[in-house]
Parts: C-alpha cells; structure tokens; sequence
C-alpha cells in the first residue's frame, strides 16, 4: 500500500503531457491578410512607388503547404511574406529566421534552419520561383 499511492500520483503526473498533446493536423496557415491569386502558381505584379511582387509557388510538404511571396524594390529584396505554412511550433520559430536570412542574402541560397527541415525546404522552393518570377 506505501508503494501504490506515490505510483499512482507519478503515473498521473507522467500522463498529463500525453492529454494535452495536440498533433499537428498538417493544415496550412495564412500568416498574412493577403489574397492568393486563383489563376496562377507564379504571379508578379506592380504598384506605382516602383515595387514589385512576386508569389512563388505552393510547395507541399508532409508538414503541409508551403509558399511565399517577396517585394523587390528595384533589383533589391525588401520583404518576405509567408502566405501558407505549416500549423506546426518549429515553423512558427523558423519563420523569422527564414526571413532574415533570405533579406541578407538576397537569394535563396540560405541555411536550413535545424528542427524545421521540411519548412525550410518547401520555403527555399517557394522563394527560388517567385525569384524566378522576376526573371521571366
């Protein structure tokens, strides 16, 4: 009996971080209030301040989708928006990181960032067709 209370109370005490579990559905998230373009994967479009966007394609991935679009002020990446993403804690943390790497490097030759492998990748697809955009 000295042995079954303390195994029960440890027993509970090891389960509750099993019930509060939640599984990421492999949903996608709009991380911005900005409208996709139905007609096409790669799009481009400019505003009269001299700006230019380009949305890459949507990259799926076993986390779920993954697609950006960027702003070119002239030859020069000015900003990055995540238009979908993966409902997942890693890609949340990752996404800044992706972002300031990819505006120092004006490219899409940037670092993986570590925990959130499958994101990076489907990022740096994303990002290299929306540069590519620009170049068509």
């Amino acid at each position: 009996m000295k042995r079954a209370v303390p195994v029960l109370i440890l027993s509970v005490a090891g389960l509750i971080p099993v019930w509060r579990y939640e599984p990421s559905t492999g949903a996608s998230t709009a991380t911005s209030a900005v409208a996709e373009s139905p007609a096409s994967s790669s799009s481009s479009s400019s505003s009269s301040s001299g700006t230019e966007t380009f949305t890459g394609t949507t990259v799926t991935t076993e986390k779920g989708d993954v697609q950006v679009r960027i702003t070119y002020d002239g030859s020069e990446i000015t900003a990055v928006q995540m238009l979908k993403q993966p409902n997942h804690p890693q890609t949340t943390a990752a996404v800044p990181k992706l972002i300031a790497e990819t505006l120092a490097a004006q490219s899409a030759d940037i670092d993986t960032v570590s925990g959130a492998t499958i994101t990076s990748d489907g990022y740096k697809e994303s990002l290299q067709a929306a540069i590519d955009a620009k170049g068509a």
